[in-house]
């Protein structure tokens, strides 16, 4: 038995050899790359402690890129769980035309990103069709890349951008709540909204957290969109951390980007664990109900 077993745990570990090299290749070392760069100073590759995270909270851009990433996500995230479930739920009644509502709403999954920027840039160019309408309203033209409304326009094309995907998860997870459930609470007179507060928030929980998670990562990580519509040097309000870190890549200085990097891994992690403990806690208390 015990030779068997060992046999089993042999076969397993060699199995698991190519993820475990290719997790170490790919990012253990290059991450402890990161870690000397930060703990170094710039001239004389000495250890120099946290100095170059104490420079790195210092700098107005990096505070100025971290605080508009921020507002996005705390913009986005909400926004962007809250309308994907609320149309998951609206695609569970029986509506008229629901096909093609949800062929809609998901048809931005297909449109690459240069054709969003495009569609986007002929709404809210100077002479885009958005200022053609306010001034024919007799309201003055707006510099959207360049305002303080910049910050929503990108909301929207984010959420334009993601929203089907995130209904879809959502649809699928709804489709797993027992129907008998929902059927008996039904006939007991429950309404649809307390039978979603009741019933399905239970079962959708571990999606609602999945989803959450995701519209985060996606949200710390929209970039390309921006670049593409305001170039590597926006305005004030569309300046993000991958715009500080693109340029101060540029500028080859690997000490305050390795600290930018860890900075920001950190909170990502400090954020999703939150989150994982937050829907935990939540999980429990509805299993105790």
């Amino acid at each position: 038995m015990k030779n068997r077993l060992c046999t089993v745990r042999g076969k397993s570990a060699l199995f698991l050899t190519p993820s475990l090299l290719g997790t170490v290749i790919l990012f253990v070392l290059p991450f402890s790359v990161v870690v000397f760069y930060a703990l170094t100073d710039y001239g004389s590759k000495e250890f120099a402690g946290l100095e170059n995270f104490s420079r790195l909270l210092q700098n107005d851009a990096f505070c100025l890129a971290a605080k508009n990433t921020g507002i996005l996500c705390a913009l986005a995230v909400p926004s962007a769980v809250i309308l994907s479930l609320l149309l998951a739920l609206l695609l569970q009644e029986k509506l008229p035309g629901k096909s093609k509502f949800r062929t809609a709403i998901l048809s931005p999954l297909f449109v690459p990103v240069a054709s969003v920027v495009m569609i986007w840039r002929i709404l809210f160019h100077d002479n885009g069709t958005i200022n053609a309408l306010l001034t024919q309203l007799g309201a003055d033209p707006m510099d959207w890349f360049r305002s303080g409304a910049a910050r929503y326009m990108i909301l929207l094309l984010y959420l334009w951008k993601n929203l089907g995907y995130h209904m879809l998860l959502f649809l699928s997870a709804l489709s797993g709540v027992p129907r008998e459930i929902n059927e008996a609470a039904s006939v007991d007179g429950a309404g649809c909204w307390r039978r979603f507060f009741k019933i399905q928030l239970y079962y959708i929980s571990p999606t609602i957290l999945f989803v959450t998670v995701i519209s985060f990562i996606s949200a710390m990580k929209i970039f390309r969109e921006v670049y593409l519509l305001a170039g590597a040097y926006p305005g004030e309000a569309l300046y993000l951390l991958l715009h500080f870190m693109n340029t101060t890549f540029h500028s080859m200085d690997y000490q305050k980007l390795c600290s930018a990097a860890i900075l920001l891994a950190l909170a990502m992690l400090l954020i999703i664990g939150v989150l994982y403990f937050v829907e935990s806690r939540f999980g429990k208390d509805m299993e105790e109900r």
